[in-house]
């Protein structure tokens, strides 16, 4: 089966493949010759992902599905939340991002976070959505050099390393976008 994946993003189209495991075969953005930005103007997790995953269907004819994840820290009252890719500014810096999280949280003792990706998919006609949620907490500094985005200060519960020192199968196992995903995987099976 061909899926279009509503994204040029490199890290989550290959993090989404290493789950996908080649029983689906994903087309980017740029495979279907998408080239322009996809505009994420909904004030929900859910509604980017279905904006996004429209946004294909009805512009290029193919079934796709698109994703939008967002960290919600509690101490924060659940920011950055949808804004999490532009926390710091519309130039989604990761770095920048962290920086400005961790200085909102120095005189915080509640930690808490969760990250939440939901995963629009349109087949067939009909859309179908699926959520993955971790919880975890915002560690006191950057740790790891894997990953992208919060990934070096989100540790995620009964884990003593962040996401950005796991390695990608643990992650993709017991991750947000790997949960998400694997809905995915169960419904395009049951389907066959």
């Amino acid at each position: 089966m061909k899926l279009v994946f509503a994204s040029n993003n490199s890290n989550k189209i290959k993090e989404i493949q290493s789950i996908l495991k080649g029983s689906i075969q994903l087309l980017s953005l740029s495979d279907i010759g998408c080239f322009e930005e996809i505009e994420e103007t909904e004030d929900t997790i859910e509604g980017n992902a279905i904006l996004k995953a429209n946004y294909v269907t009805e512009k290029y004819g193919y079934d796709c599905f698109a994703d939008d994840s967002g960290l919600e820290v509690t101490a924060l009252n659940g920011e950055p939340g949808v804004y999490s890719a532009r926390y710091a500014g519309k130039q989604r810096n990761a770095d920048n991002n962290m920086n400005k999280l961790l200085d909102a949280l120095k005189d915080k003792s509640d930690r808490s976070a969760q990250f939440k990706t939901v995963i629009a998919l349109n087949l067939k006609g009909e859309q179908h959505l699926f959520t993955g949620i971790v919880k975890g907490n915002i560690t006191l500094k950057k740790t790891g050099d894997q990953g992208f985005g919060y990934d070096p200060i989100f540790q995620p519960e009964n884990y003593t390393q962040t996401f950005a020192e796991l390695p990608l199968e643990t992650k993709n196992k017991i991750g947000h976008r790997g949960k998400a995903t694997q809905q995915l995987i169960d419904f395009l099976n049951s389907t066959k």
